[in-house]
């Protein structure tokens, strides 16, 4: 077994539902240390939801040598119905060159292949001339407000420089490498609330029925065009997710409606615009509406440059794959990585079982995104050597 594997499955083992780390990071950091890697633990949030934080940075050769950093998340989501997993979640079980448990794709493949390279590449250039930092967090798969996020506010306050971060999050289709991520849509959430008039629906005229009243906005807003995308990213999305009216009796015309809506918005948009937009409709139909939003996090995009030619390098150089740059999918912590650091990627083993009961890596994909990370290492050392 190679060491890559070993450690995903000692990490497997622990059963690290968000917000509770269950000794990933302590597990990571005892690798780390003896690598001189200097390991701060970082807990916060409420007494009844803390979460484990790990940054540990490794200097480079110069004071001000790049800083790469590897980023991710120890946490996991819940099994559901146990007896519908074919071998217990938390137990590493190997079937058809499959290995199952939770995570094991999304993403506690990711992060020991993260530690692996690096010892590796550390073993045969013990004196680099980059930077190597982990940024790990136990809040992902949860509400996100005390796991990456408060890291990236502690290194902007302390002045801390950040050049490149991969995020080990599971990008890839068919073969680990055939995709990155670049970057991520927006995330802009709305809760919609118009007010009409309760009353007898055999009587419609003593009545306004804020259903019918929204309607024709409705219409409307569903069929704007709120970009067309560019180069990188789709044109914005603006779907419902959930409408809320009625009392349950059948006879009664409701007094007020709620709406639930999401923007997945491009770096062609911002929030106030699409905000004063949809504004705009809502009061030219005469609606009497409040609003309330909830901003998840701004799009962000890293484009073809350092960090993109190392990873599409050293993915072609493993596997003789040419990469697919994407910026589909939902949100990540790529989002506050990148309000400190420039250069932003995601690359992890294929997606197809994330989330999902019976989750699974390939055995056979491992080890090539432990040489793909290892690669990355090598090839920013180099461009770093060859600077003026």
């Amino acid at each position: 077994m190679s060491q890559t594997l070993i450690l995903t499955e000692q990490l497997l083992s622990l059963p690290s539902l968000t917000p509770s780390d269950q000794g990933c990071q302590d597990l990571i950091a005892s690798r780390l240390t003896p690598l001189g890697f200097t390991c701060e633990t970082i807990v916060s949030g409420p007494q009844d939801f803390r979460v484990t934080n790990l940054w540990a940075k490794r200097q480079g050769a110069t004071a001000d040598a790049k800083t790469l950093v590897f980023a991710g998340h120890t946490d996991v989501v819940p099994t559901g119905p146990l007896n519908e997993w074919l071998s217990p979640p938390f137990v590493p079980t190997h079937r058809d060159g499959r290995l199952y448990g939770r995570g094991a794709s999304d993403m506690k493949a990711s992060l020991a292949a993260f530690v692996v390279a690096t010892e590796e590449f550390l073993a045969a250039t013990p004196d680099p001339q980059i930077a190597i930092a982990f940024l790990l967090t136990s809040d992902e798969e949860g509400p996100a407000n005390d796991g990456t996020v408060v890291v990236c506010e502690q290194l902007m306050a302390r002045g801390e420089t950040l050049d490149y971060c991969i995020v080990g999050e599971p990008t890839s289709v068919e073969r680990t490498g055939d995709m990155i991520k670049n970057g991520r849509r927006g995330s802009l959430t709305g809760k919609l609330t118009i007010k009409g008039l309760q009353g007898h629906i055999a009587y419609p005229h003593l009545a306004k029925n804020p259903l019918h009243l929204l309607a024709p906005a409705l219409a409307e807003l569903v069929a704007i065009e709120w970009d067309r995308g560019n180069a990188f990213f789709p044109p914005t999305s603006w779907q419902v997710s959930n409408i809320h009216s009625g009392t349950g009796a059948g006879n009664v015309i409701p007094g007020s409606l709620v709406l639930d809506f999401n923007f997945r918005f491009c770096t062609e948009s911002s929030p106030e615009s699409l905000q004063q937009r949809l504004r705009a409709v809502l009061t030219a139909h005469g609606l009497d509406y409040t609003l309330a939003w909830t901003l998840g996090g701004l799009p962000f995009l890293t484009t073809p440059g350092t960090l993109v030619d190392a990873v599409c390098a050293a993915i072609h150089s493993e596997t003789g794959i040419t990469t697919q740059l994407s910026t589909t999918g939902g949100t990540s912590d790529g989002r506050f990585i990148a309000k400190v650091c420039p250069q932003v990627i995601e690359l992890g083993p294929p997606n197809a079982t994330i989330h999902q009961i019976n989750e699974y890596v390939h055995v056979s994909d491992i080890e090539p995104l432990k040489n793909i990370y290892k690669r990355v290492l090598e090839n920013l050392n180099q461009m770093a050597k060859a600077a003026p």
